[in-house]
C-alpha cells in the first residue's frame, strides 16, 4: 500500500481497501489531449463513484504547474516530476507519441478546443518532454492489477465505458469465485 500527497494537498492511497482504483498516466500540465479525455472522465465522474472505482491520474509535471490545469477535475491528481511510478509501471515516452497518425485527429481537436475555452497554455518546455505515452491500470483492493493498457500514441487510452466494462468483468469473476469456494465448502 502506498500513499500519495496530490496536488490539491490531499492524501490518496493505492491500493484502495474499498474500491478498485484506476490509475490513470497522462502526460505535461496542460497537455491538449490529456485534458480532452479527462474532460470525458470529469463529466461521468459520479458514474465512475457508483461503480465503486476511484481515479488516481499521475502527471510528470511538478506541482506548480499542474494546479492551474486540473482545479476542475474531481478526482485526484498526483505530480511525478521525477517519473518515478512512471518507471514502476513500465509507463514510456516515444516519438511516437505524437507522430502516429492516429494521435493526429484528437491533437487538432484539443488543441482548438482549448483555444475555445481559454484553458491555460502548457510550458514551452514541459518536465519529462511532450513524448509521453499514456497509461491505465485497474488496481484491486488487495493490490492486484486487474486490467492494463500502454499506449501506443498521445490519445491511445481507456474510455470511461472500457473502464466501466473491465471493473464489471473483474466484480463478475470475484462473485463466480466467490460462488464456487462457497459451493466447494458446503460440499466438504
Amino acid at each position: 500500500m502506498r500513499e500519495f500527497e496530490t496536488v490539491t494537498g490531499g492524501q490518496i492511497t493505492v491500493p484502495d481497501p474499498d474500491c478498485l482504483v484506476h490509475l490513470q498516466f497522462r502526460r505535461f500540465a496542460g497537455c491538449p489531449v490529456c485534458n480532452l479525455h479527462l474532460q470525458s472522465v470529469r463529466r461521468r465522474h459520479d458514474e465512475i463513484v457508483r461503480a465503486g472505482i476511484r481515479e488516481v491520474v499521475f502527471f510528470h509535471s511538478p506541482v506548480d504547474e499542474l494546479r492551474e490545469h486540473v482545479t476542475e477535475l474531481p478526482f485526484a491528481v498526483v505530480a511525478d516530476p521525477d517519473k518515478r511510478v512512471y518507471v514502476e509501471y513500465g509507463v514510456e515516452s516515444a516519438p511516437r507519441a505524437l507522430l502516429d497518425p492516429r494521435a493526429w485527429g484528437p491533437i487538432a481537436r484539443a488543441i482548438f478546443l482549448g483555444l475555445v475555452r481559454r484553458a491555460p497554455l502548457p510550458s514551452r518546455s514541459p518536465v519529462g518532454g511532450r513524448l509521453g505515452l499514456p497509461a491505465d491500470f485497474l488496481i484491486a483492493p488487495d493490490g492486484a492489477v486487474v486490467a492494463s493498457k500502454h499506449g501506443e500514441h498521445a490519445y491511445d487510452q481507456w474510455s470511461v465505458d472500457e473502464v466501466l466494462a473491465y471493473a464489471d468483468e473483474f466484480r463478475a469473476a470475484r462473485e463466480s469465485n466467490r460462488k464456487r469456494t462457497d459451493e466447494s465448502r458446503s460440499r466438504g
